[in-house]
C-alpha cells in the first residue's frame, strides 16, 4: 500500500501537522497484515491505534452461530444460553462472530452440564463470566494508567501508542497457564477452609460455620464530590490492596470489595476481629476517612463463590450501626475469638433493621500488650 491509498481512503493527509507519525502508523499496520478496508472501518470507530492488538485478541477464522453450534456439537440455543450466563449480548445469527476456540470453550463446558446439569452449570457460567469481565476490566484500566497514559502525556505519537497495543494484547497469551495455576491453589485452599468450616450438625451440605464481616470507610462519600477522578481511584486502590492482603495474611477470603467497602469470611472468629481491626489501624493517620466495621458467626450457605443467610445480613447491619473507628461484634463471635488478645466492651442490645429480637453487641478492641 502507498502513501496514495492511504489518502485516497481518507486515512492519510500529508498537510496535516502528525503527517509523518500518521504515515507511519499506516505503514506498520500493513506491515502486520492489516487491510485497507479494517484500517477504514477501525478508523471510523476512532480506534486505528488499537486496531493490530484488536485482530490479535481473537485472531483466526470466523464462524457464525450455526457454525460453532455444529463444531462443538450442541444447539444454537444452547449456545445462547452459555453466552447470556457468561455476560455477553446476543449476536446477529448471520455474522461470522465466533472463534475456534470458542467452539472449543462450548464442547468443554458441555462436559460440565453432563456433570452436573445444565441450570447448574449457567449458574457457575455467570460466575466465572462475572469475575473473568471485572479481569478484563482491570487489566485495560491497568494498560491505560501504566502504558498508554505516559505515551500520551510525552506526546510519542500514534505509532507508539499501536505498537504498544499489540505487545499488551500479545502478552495475554501468557495469563491462562498462570490462572489455571492459581485456580488449583485457590482450589485447594477453598476446600481446606470448607472442612475447617462445616459445622457437625450439618443442615445441608453446601453450609459453613464461619465468621462474616463488612468494614467501610466513612466520609467516602464526601469524598466523591471534593477528589478529583485519579484521586478517589488512588483511595480506593489502596483501600482495595489493603483489604486484599491483609485478609489473605490472616487466612481468611474476600469475598467482595465494592469501592469503600469489603464483605470478607473467615473460619476463625479471632482471625476475623484481627481482620476488622487491622483495618481501622492502617487508616488511623488519614483524616480524610475512617473505616468502621460490623462481625457476625454463625452457619450460612455457600453458593456461588459467596454467601447467604441471616448472618451475612446480620453482619451488615451491625456494621451500619458501628461509629468511626469502631468494629461491633455479636455475642458468638466474642465467645468463638475467646480472649486470643482481644477485649470485648458491651455495647448494649440494639433492635435491628430485619430482625425480630434485640442483638447484644460488643466493641472489639486489642488487648494492651504488657
Amino acid at each position: 500500500m502507498t502513501p496514495a491509498d492511504f489518502e485516497a481512503a481518507g486515512l492519510y493527509d500529508p498537510a496535516a501537522p502528525e503527517a509523518a507519525d500518521r504515515l507511519a502508523l499506516l505503514q506498520w499496520l500493513a506491515a502486520q497484515g492489516t487491510t485497507l478496508a479494517q484500517m477504514v472501518e477501525a478508523q471510523r470507530h476512532g480506534s486505528l491505534t488499537g486496531l493490530a492488538g484488536d485482530l490479535t485478541l481473537r485472531a483466526g477464522e470466523r464462524l457464525t452461530l450455526a457454525e460453532v453450534a455444529a463444531a462443538a456439537g450442541m444447539s444454537p440455543a444452547r449456545i445462547e444460553r452459555m453466552r447470556l450466563a457468561a455476560g455477553f449480548p446476543p449476536v446477529d445469527p448471520d455474522e461470522a462472530f465466533f472463534s475456534r476456540e470458542d467452539a472449543e470453550t462450548f464442547a468443554s463446558l458441555v462436559t460440565g452440564d453432563a456433570f452436573v446439569g445444565e441450570p447448574a452449570m449457567l449458574h457457575f457460567i455467570r460466575v466465572v463470566g462475572s469475575s473473568l469481565a471485572r479481569i478484563a476490566e482491570a487489566a485495560l484500566a491497568l494498560f491505560l494508567a501504566n502504558v498508554e497514559r505516559p505515551i500520551v502525556e510525552r506526546h510519542a505519537g500514534e505509532l507508539a501508542l499501536a505498537q504498544a497495543n499489540l505487545r499488551a494484547a500479545r502478552a495475554l497469551d501468557i495469563i491462562p497457564n498462570g490462572v489455571r495455576s492459581m485456580f488449583r491453589a485457590h482450589m485447594e485452599t477453598a476446600i481446606r477452609r470448607f472442612r475447617a468450616a462445616r459445622p457437625l450438625e450439618r443442615v445441608t451440605l453446601d453450609t459453613v460455620r464461619v465468621t462474616i464481616g463488612f468494614v467501610d470507610l466513612v466520609g467516602y462519600s464526601r469524598l466523591t464530590q471534593q477528589l478529583d477522578v485519579r484521586a478517589l481511584g488512588t483511595l480506593v486502590e489502596r483501600f482495595e490492596a489493603l483489604a486484599s492482603d491483609i485478609v489473605a495474611a490472616r487466612d481468611g477470603r474476600v469475598v467482595k470489595l465494592i469501592g469503600d467497602a469489603v464483605m470478607f469470611v473467615a473460619v476463625d472468629a479471632g482471625a476475623a476481629c484481627d481482620i476488622a481491626l487491622t483495618l481501622l489501624e492502617r487508616f488511623a493517620d488519614d483524616p480524610s476517612v475512617t473505616p468502621r466495621g460490623g462481625l457476625a458467626s454463625g452457619t450460612v450457605l455457600l453458593r456461588g463463590g459467596d454467601y447467604y443467610g441471616p448472618v451475612v445480613n446480620l453482619a451488615s447491619r451491625v456494621a451500619e450501626l458501628a461509629v468511626p473507628r469502631e468494629i461491633l461484634v455479636t455475642a458468638e463471635v466474642v465467645e468463638r475469638a475467646g480472649t486470643g488478645g482481644f477485649h470485648f466492651e458491651p455495647a448494649g442490645r440494639r433492635i435491628l433493621k430485619g430482625f425480630d429480637s434485640p442483638v447484644g453487641l460488643h466493641a472489639a478492641g486489642r488487648l494492651e500488650q504488657s
